[in-house]
């Protein structure tokens, strides 16, 4: 579900005005913090859908974690529990949402001719290549904010 927010080279589901109410320069730009936003947006709408309560009971997501989701604020939330949190109301398996994600960053990488010591070359987060490597085959964790910015790296190399 996260790697489907690009579409055409250019990021859906991003409003101009930035969560902070400032104008958002990067809005349907392929770039870590349209990434990110839209990424929020996704799960701070699937808390709204579903509910604080329900996210919490279902997806066994701690609740200071919920609420930061709820109010767009996901940046330091795990892979994972984005996925649990998304997963909630779309009728899907986090696991499975999460093995798609692995597998369309993969893919991407092969299709850029990436290697995961140029993504992490590419990206701000202090991840080294082998670091990325265990996070994109699920052996390492991986926030909300470095899967946006290993994401941008791979799409804009994609073009």
């Amino acid at each position: 579900m996260f790697h489907e927010v690009v579409e055409d080279g250019t990021v859906s589901g991003v409003d101009a005005v930035g969560a902070n109410g400032t104008p958002d320069v990067d809005a349907g730009e392929v770039t870590p913090g349209a990434l990110l936003a839209a990424f929020e947006v996704m799960v701070r709408e699937s808390v709204a859908e579903a509910g604080r309560e329900r996210v919490g009971v279902e997806t066994g997501v701690d609740e200071a974690a919920v609420e930061a989701a709820a109010a767009g604020d996901a940046a330091d939330l795990s892979v994972d529990d984005a996925a649990a949190i998304v997963a909630v109301t779309a009728d899907r398996d986090a696991d499975a949402l999460v093995a798609e994600l692995r597998d369309h960053l993969l893919m991407g990488m092969a299709t850029a001719v990436l290697d995961v010591d140029t993504v992490a070359a590419g990206i701000d987060a202090d991840l080294t290549g082998q670091e990325v490597q265990q996070a994109l085959e699920g052996r390492a964790g991986m926030t909300l904010e470095q899967l946006a910015e290993v994401m941008a790296v791979i799409e804009r190399r994609k073009r």
